[in-house]
């Protein structure tokens, strides 16, 4: 790979030569470099898996970008040589991470972050009979990071399932026992 920094020849010039160079610009700067062909191999499973995330996240990616302030919020995080779309991948290729279940007098109280931004987060109290006891929407804390939910009842022997979505919707789920 070589980079062509002063060529008036190649200032204009973008594609392939033949089957052996290949010349393009990325971040302002023409490269030129040997033209690579498909892969021979058969691609493992990880490969395929980690193919179908992707093309999960870039549809998810397509349906948020129809929403201008979510393409402006996206666009306002790229850096030099991204934009709204690349962003917008990123967030949907990963899911929040829930850290921290905790409980505060008749409050659950949940510590979930994302790269980017969690969008909701969604309590459910469960008897020990498994009956659903109480289920809604947490609110946001001042923090950004925090998320609260007033419950009316903690059952001894219940539990507590959280379900924390970032924008692109893939949610995370966490389960608290309650002793």
């Amino acid at each position: 790979m070589a980079i062509v920094t002063d060529n008036i020849l190649l200032q204009l010039v973008r594609g392939s030569i033949g089957r052996q160079l290949t010349i393009y610009e990325r971040n302002g700067q023409i490269i030129m470099a040997k033209k690579r062909g498909p892969s021979r191999k058969k691609p493992s499973q990880k490969q395929l898996e980690a193919r179908d995330k992707m093309t999960i996240a870039s549809a998810r990616a397509q349906l948020m970008l129809e929403d201008p302030e979510v393409k402006a919020y996206y666009q306002s995080l790229a850096g030099p040589g991204q934009n709204a779309y690349n962003m917008a991948v990123k967030d949907a290729y990963r899911s929040p991470e829930i850290q921290n279940i905790r409980l505060e007098a008749e409050e659950v109280v949940v510590t979930a972050q994302n790269e980017f931004r969690v969008a909701e987060v969604e309590v459910q109290v469960i008897d020990a009979d498994g009956v659903v006891t109480g289920s809604g929407q947490a609110f946001p804390g001042r923090n950004g990071v925090e998320w609260h939910y007033k419950t009316t009842a903690l059952p001894a022997g219940g539990k507590i399932i959280v379900v924390a979505k970032n924008l692109a919707w893939n949610p995370t789920v966490k389960e608290l026992r309650l002793t």
